[in-house]
């Protein structure tokens, strides 16, 4: 039975991609590239789609992209936005699996760090990802040096903030993420830190092979 934890209330103005898809683009476009799909194996699942802006960047470049978000609002803005996308209202808490197969590639960006129960986060990536395929996910970095430039800058309090009504719960290191993939049963997992030089980087690109 699926679990009655949501994020609901998460709230998407408009259906534009923010500042940091730039910094996480480029490198899944590699990743991808990489992967080398045949055209028919060209499948997407974005887990927590938000407002359908990355799906759309996706459709746009020839994948059949599928996606769910537990926002209201940005499904609101998905569907009215790109209408012609597959994008549904949806938990990491649900089945999903069930609903919707299994696909070569579940991209599950700024997700991560919003979720109370990981683990079972973990587990329906794991569940959605086609044998030999891959999951992507991001989240913010976090890492000695750069918590150390912000607590002696005094930036803790922003960077932490307490005050971001559905903001981020959960800080991820290298560490801590990879022992959540792997435990979730991922056998290969790599990291590639974007934006800024890499000890103070803004965020990480998690690559987990099932």
């Amino acid at each position: 039975m699926a679990q009655s934890i949501k994020t609901s209330g998460y709230q998407w103005r408009n259906a534009a991609q923010t500042p940091i898809h730039a910094d996480l683009l480029p490198s899944i476009d590699r990743q991808l590239n990489h992967l080398g799909l045949a055209d028919e194996r060209k499948r997407i699942f974005d887990l927590g789609c938000g407002n359908g802006s990355v799906s759309n960047y996706y459709a746009l470049k020839g994948f059949d992209v599928v996606g769910i978000d537990s926002s209201e609002t940005g499904i609101q803005q998905a569907n009215t936005h790109y209408p012609n996308l597959k994008l549904y209202p949806g938990s990491a808490y649900d089945n999903l699996v069930e609903q919707y197969g299994q696909f070569p590639v579940v991209l599950s960006l700024k997700v991560v760090e919003h979720l109370y129960s990981p683990r079972i986060y973990a587990k329906t990536l794991f569940n959605l990802v086609e044998e030999g395929g891959l999951a992507i996910v991001s989240t913010p970095y976090h890492g000695y040096l750069k918590n150390l430039v912000l607590a002696l800058t005094g930036r803790m309090d922003a960077h932490f903030t307490v005050l971001w009504d559905h903001g981020h719960i959960k800080f991820w290191s290298v560490k801590t993420l990879t022992h959540l993939l792997k435990e979730a049963g991922f056998r290969e997992v790599s990291f590639e830190r974007v934006g800024r030089v890499a000890p103070l980087a803004k965020s990480m690109i998690a690559t987990a092979l099932k």
